[in-house]
């Protein structure tokens, strides 16, 4: 159920890049945009030349960059060009027209990727109001669990890419991962009274040193949904406190997320250490370093989930009806 390629899952969660607490943007260069709007960078010089789209400013080398405010447009310009408006009939629109055109597509026609474009630009400006507007419009249409995984794994994922490429800073993280989970909390709230009788017992946990959640915080959510038992640890669980927990609780099932690579434990090692300290119970191992991983010699009652469909499996499979 993991942020990889590869799933419709979270991409932030494996970083090696560190920011510094003045790492804010004001400036985007032509890969940034590249990378945000989907526009390739010769197309845009094109567009720039022939149809004056847009005019990049300069830096005192003369490199070429743009601002919050172009990047907004041109996020717009290429949501309308996708949708067949042609390039030369955008170019003599104001900014605002684009901007009301886009609204109108979203509003006839509100596909996932307009969902996502509106949820890059409302994130650009912080603005928490819009943000959550569109989240709302997404739920009340899909439900939460189709909105998580067809609009905000994907979202998510490309802002991971984002992020790694220094065309985001770790605020506009912040700000995006924390509406989301408020939103989560929410629906699982709503959920507190629904188990079933006989529901299984599942203990969700991060290792030490694990703090990126949502992954997480979704999969409670689903064994709510499911009138299933969800012990909710969080972020990064020291062993020692998960044994404490495992005696008092008795979990059938231990849901993991292994992102970062652990330095005090290798993979496989922290795995089979959960398997034999928990050997009455199934664990649930997910995450980016290990759905990658084609090597791993695990034990009977270990099992790699690799996306949220063979976690929903799991869960429906393993019901006592």
């Amino acid at each position: 159920m993991e942020d990889t390629e590869n799933t419709n899952t979270i991409s932030i969660n494996n970083r090696t890049k560190k920011k510094s607490k003045k790492d804010y943007r004001e400036k985007y260069f032509i890969n940034d945009v590249e990378k945000i709007t989907g526009i390739k960078a010769f197309t845009l010089r094109i567009w720039e030349q022939r149809y004056k789209i847009i005019s990049p400013k300069r830096t005192e080398t003369n490199i070429r960059y743009y601002d919050d405010k172009d990047i907004k447009y041109l996020i717009n310009v290429s949501m309308l060009n996708a949708n067949g408006v042609k390039i030369g009939k955008i170019a003599i629109l104001s900014h605002q027209e684009v901007q009301d055109k886009v609204l109108l597509f979203s509003q006839k026609n509100a596909t996932h990727q307009h969902q996502i474009n509106a949820l890059s630009i409302a994130m650009f400006d912080f603005n928490e109001i819009e943000f959550n507007k569109i989240l709302s419009m997404c739920i009340f249409n899909l439900g939460m669990e189709k909105t998580t995984i067809e609009i905000i794994f994907p979202y998510m994922q490309h802002l991971g890419i984002l992020w790694l490429g220094g065309s985001i800073h770790v605020a506009h993280e912040h700000f995006v991962t924390n509406i989301i989970k408020q939103r989560l909390y929410v629906s699982i709230d709503q959920l507190a009274a629904f188990q079933k009788p006989a529901a299984k017992h599942y203990l969700l946990f991060l290792p030490s040193g694990e703090t990126h959640d949502l992954s997480l915080l979704f999969a409670a959510f689903i064994l709510k949904s499911r009138g299933q038992k969800a012990t909710f640890l969080g972020s990064s669980t020291p062993l020692d406190d998960l044994n404490k927990v495992y005696k008092m609780v008795s979990p059938d099932v231990l849901f993991c997320s292994i992102s970062n690579a652990n330095n005090n434990f290798p993979l496989e090692v922290y795995i089979n250490m959960l398997s034999r300290n928990f050997p009455n119970s199934q664990i649930l191992i997910t995450g980016g370093q290990v759905v990658k991983r084609r090597d791993l010699t695990l034990a009977a009652n270990c099992a790699i989930i690799e996306n949220p469909e063979a976690f929903f499996r799991f869960v429906d499979e393993n019901q006592t009806h």
